[in-house]
């Protein structure tokens, strides 16, 4: 972990954080134990939960509004994405002394969620740390080496990422826009990958495998698929039935698949036609011969 100052100047940056969720309590528990940062307010609804918060991070004064809220040089906002452009609008009509850089964790919104600040003349950034926070605790200790992506004004999105490198983490820029497109893809590597084990788990349910034996087999092709992933990439590491050619077997278990669980049948014949082209091309955009020529063999 760095121990170079975030403040230019050498002092220590002031933070607040509106929103008292596992993300801004699992960020501000690591900035408070770097020791770099002067944490200050923090507001939540719900009583109780705040009390928490302010226990978990260990510093920071409860706010009990946020016109009662003292000025600081970078604003968290760690609240829902549904509730980024409300909480702007009252942050704005609190008129927080300023100007300031505020920041929301969204992977999906822009830094343009916070809009109403502008007119107050502070900066705005937003900065996704593309890791779980399902528990707080283990969060903020694997903190450290976490990528964080990141979009905004330019001024904003150097004085946060100096903040996120000084304890620990690694900041990259998004494009302008890309905001949308780069949540799905954390998606597809996080959220929809664990729908994929449910859906393996259910069919080798339905196939008779005894309910204590497919945890493990769970668990021993997910490991040795990261691993190949990791060490060959995603082209080299395919196998299976898609990626030898053997387009019969793909539409007989697709056919089985389908009569099974009709939501899933589509979904297994998309990713088995994105599996054809991955392995021939080396992409998953670009069509094979057999689509182009509307193979009836393939599975299109």
């Amino acid at each position: 972990m760095q121990s170079r100052s975030p403040q230019p100047g050498g002092g220590r940056p002031r933070l607040n954080l509106v929103g008292a969720g596992s993300v801004g309590v699992s960020l501000f528990r690591v900035f408070a134990g770097s020791g770099l940062f002067d944490i200050q307010d923090i507001y939540g609804r719900d009583a109780a939960r705040l009390a928490r918060a302010l226990s978990f991070i260990g510093a920071g004064r409860a706010a009990t509004s946020l016109a009662a809220m003292r000025p600081a040089d970078i604003w968290f906002v760690t609240v829902p994405d549904t509730r980024i452009a409300e909480v702007a609008r009252d942050l704005a009509a609190a008129a927080p002394a300023g100007p300031a850089t505020a920041v929301h964790c969204s992977g999906f919104l822009p830094a343009s969620e916070l809009a109403p600040l502008s007119a107050l003349g502070w900066s705005l950034a937003s900065a996704h740390p593309v890791m779980t926070f399902a528990d707080p605790e283990a969060s903020a200790r694997a903190f450290p080496g976490t990528y964080c992506g990141m979009e905004g004004d330019e001024d904003a999105v150097r004085r946060v990422a100096a903040a996120l490198e000084a304890v620990g983490a690694r900041p990259f820029t998004i494009r302008p826009g890309g905001k949308a497109l780069y949540h799905a893809a954390a998606v597809l590597s996080n959220n929809l990958a664990v729908v994929l084990q449910a859906l393996a788990r259910e069919a080798w349910a339905e196939a008779g495998v005894p309910a204590e034996i497919s945890p493990d087999l769970n668990a021993a092709l997910l490991s040795s698929t990261a691993r190949n992933v990791n060490a060959l990439g995603p082209a080299e590491a395919l196998t299976g039935p898609a990626a030898r050619g053997d387009w019969s077997v793909v539409e007989r278990q697709a056919k089985a698949v389908e009569t099974w669980h009709p939501d899933a049948g589509p979904a297994y014949r998309s990713l088995s036609l994105l599996a054809r082209r991955l392995k021939r091309t080396g992409s998953t955009l670009h069509p094979v011969e057999e689509e182009r020529a509307g193979d009836a063999k393939g599975i299109v």
